[in-house]
């Protein structure tokens, strides 16, 4: 792609999403993906594929966005940008597992560019187990690795400890989850590195489905009473998160976008108990004890 433009990084950001989903479908064996376009009556629009009824997918989606149109005080103040107009285009997805042993994962790649002749990349994938396995946690995190050092050596390392301080929630003292990678404003300085980093956007979309069967192919048992409950009481976490801290909630809210597609990533049950503490030694009790900046994974 020689010419790479707002127009032709969005055609290949909905192709990403058709990718995914035939993906997803073919890993998961019997998930069901139904199709909602829609516009955005400020400028713009996008198409999002709503999963459920899975063999392992209990509820998700993938999303492909691209809008633009004039930049609002909220959005000025949220981005930290001073410009009249932008664009914006992206694939933002949320996979729910049905059973607890079977985690929660999160993936988005993201363009934005404004009249001021300003354009950067963003996005990051992370894991959110209910109950941790590190097994799991070091594959997936090598796989992280090995991506980003085929495109810069420096990458994993700071995209990993970027994404330890992104999917975090203070009022908890708590990571998400196992974390993975994050980026955000990385702005090329020429035509090259524009290419470079839309290469990357584009092979970490179609990592994704292979990270998730990775982790989908753990062996499990039918799960519990006792299973279900930890697995809404953390899904009620991951509810806290997007609600509190995630951008790309505050962006679409900010920026007046579809309310559906912002909380697509919202787990189907959740639950909130007052002061909840697992017994010590528990796998409840041990999950709680990686769920922590800072863990060498891959060691």
């Amino acid at each position: 792609m020689s010419d790479l433009n707002k127009s032709n990084i969005a055609e290949s950001f909905r192709s990403l999403q058709l990718e995914i989903v035939d993906a997803l479908s073919l890993a998961d064996g019997s998930v069901h993906f139904a199709s909602d376009d829609w516009e955005r009556t400020m400028g713009g629009g996008g198409c999002t594929k709503t999963a459920s009824g899975g063999r392992y997918i209990e509820k998700g989606g993938v999303a492909f966005s691209e809008v633009f149109g004039e930049v609002t005080p909220a959005m000025a103040k949220q981005l930290n940008i001073q410009a009249n107009s932008f664009f914006a285009t992206g694939v933002s997805i949320v996979i729910h597992s049905q059973n607890p042993s079977h985690p929660t994962i999160h993936m988005n790649v993201r363009y934005f560019e404004t009249d001021q002749e300003e354009c950067w990349f963003g996005g990051g994938i992370d894991l959110t187990p209910m109950y941790v396995d590190k097994n799991y946690a070091k594959a997936f995190h090598l796989e992280l690795k090995k991506l980003c050092d085929s495109y810069r050596s420096e990458w994993y390392t700071s995209f990993k400890n970027w994404a330890d301080d992104y999917f975090y929630l203070e009022h908890r003292e708590e990571t998400r989850g196992v974390g993975g990678i994050f980026f955000d404003h990385l702005k090329p300085k020429d035509g090259k590195e524009k290419h470079d980093f839309f290469s990357f956007c584009i092979a970490l979309g179609r990592l994704f489905p292979s990270l998730y069967h990775n982790q989908i192919s753990k062996p499990v048992k039918d799960a519990s009473e006792h299973e279900k409950k930890w697995q809404a009481l953390r899904r009620g976490r991951y509810v806290e998160y997007n609600l509190l801290f995630d951008r790309g909630t505050k962006f679409g809210i900010a920026s007046n976008g579809r309310t559906e597609s912002i909380l697509l990533s919202m787990p189907p049950v959740a639950n909130w108990e007052y002061m909840h503490k697992p017994e010590v030694g528990t796998e409840e009790w041990n999950t709680l004890q990686f769920l922590r900046k800072g863990i060498d994974w891959i060691s």
